[in-house]
């Protein structure tokens, strides 16, 4: 096995998606690269669970998994981690599609030995069909996908996206697995922020370690229609805010909100700006896309001054885990799980 084969990690936790997962898993088994395997962790769902299993139980390369940790992303993706043979290993989100090339642009990115993680482009796909006039791009990061801001091409970044990422093994031998208490927990409030903490982590562990985004590396991320209105996208500003506060108190707020000063400083005014250049010219939600680019800012900073008080006080607080790894499984287990 080599140290460049890639396992692929998809956590689940509900049968709302099963749909969208089995079109995730196919989107791997579609790719031109081929992966290793795939690692379905399920998230404290007996039901999704049984289920998968007997969809899966002829298929070669699929693995279905309890998440053996917390409820929770974070513990999934360890759980994935622990079980995971290949020597990248790389995450998908459960109701997105990877393109052909996906695991390609990843593999050719680990050729320099100090790259430890590679990331890509997630393009959002709208239920409604559409973007919503006043949604700004600046803010795509509320539904998960890549935002305008960041640089195009393949370039270091101080950390990459958890939806369509992928990093060395012995990254996480350095740096410990991702952290449970942060990050998304099923149909909870949508906090976010782990695959920064773990970055920021990693770097300080391995300082020279190098992080990537490769843009041509793209999957595509369903959008469901309550997400498109704005209560969700307040909700979800206000939950990065709260995020960004536990990520700051743990690794200090020049690196925790490094890149997030030139994404304020400069990407923001730069989007309120066309967006009110669009309004003077009479185009569709100009001023809708400035006015949900302030109102996310202020809400983010709300959210940053209450997670901020709140884990002064030791109320909001979260742990960093090594991951075990698990044996690989027998003959016959193989065969039971896959």
């Amino acid at each position: 096995m080599s140290e460049h084969d890639i396992s692929v990690v998809v956590c689940v936790y509900t049968e709302d998606r099963w749909e969208d997962i089995l079109a995730a898993v196919s989107s791997v088994a579609a790719q031109s690269l081929p992966a290793l395997e795939t690692l379905l962790v399920v998230d404290h769902n007996a039901a999704l669970l049984e289920r998968l299993a007997r969809e899966y139980k002829e298929t070669d390369g699929v693995r279905v998994l309890a998440n053996a940790g917390p409820r929770g992303l974070s513990a999934g993706r360890n759980t994935g981690i622990a079980a995971a043979r290949g020597g990248i290993i790389a995450f998908l989100d459960d109701d997105a599609v990877a393109e052909r090339d996906w695991l390609r642009y990843f593999a050719s990115g680990y050729a320099d030995p100090r790259v430890m993680a590679v990331g890509g482009r997630t393009m959002p796909i709208w239920a409604s069909g559409r973007r919503p006039a006043w949604f700004p791009e600046e803010f795509d990061w509320v539904v998960g996908c890549t935002y305008r801001g960041l640089p195009p091409g393949r370039v270091q970044v101080r950390n990459v996206l958890g939806g369509n990422a992928s990093f060395r093994r012995t990254a996480f031998d350095a740096a410990g697995g991702f952290a449970t208490g942060i990050g998304r927990d099923g149909d909870k409030r949508p906090l976010g922020c782990e695959e920064t903490e773990l970055c920021i982590r990693l770097t300080r562990a391995r300082p020279d370690a190098i992080l990537l985004i490769d843009d041509r590396a793209v999957i595509h991320h369903r959008v469901p229609e309550a997400r498109e209105h704005f209560a969700y996208f307040r909700t979800r500003a206000y939950a990065e805010g709260l995020s960004k506060a536990l990520v700051a108190r743990s690794v200090g707020a020049d690196k925790g909100l490094e890149s997030e000063r030139r994404y304020t400083t400069r990407v923001l005014p730069a989007g309120v700006a066309r967006g009110l250049r669009d309004a003077v010219l009479a185009r569709p939600g100009g001023a809708g896309r400035a006015g949900a680019i302030v109102a996310g800012v202020l809400t983010a900073a709300g959210g940053y001054a209450l997670g901020s008080i709140r884990a002064r006080r030791g109320g909001a607080t979260f742990s960093v885990v090594e991951i075990e790894v698990a044996p690989p499984p027998a003959a016959d287990d193989e065969e039971a799980a896959a």
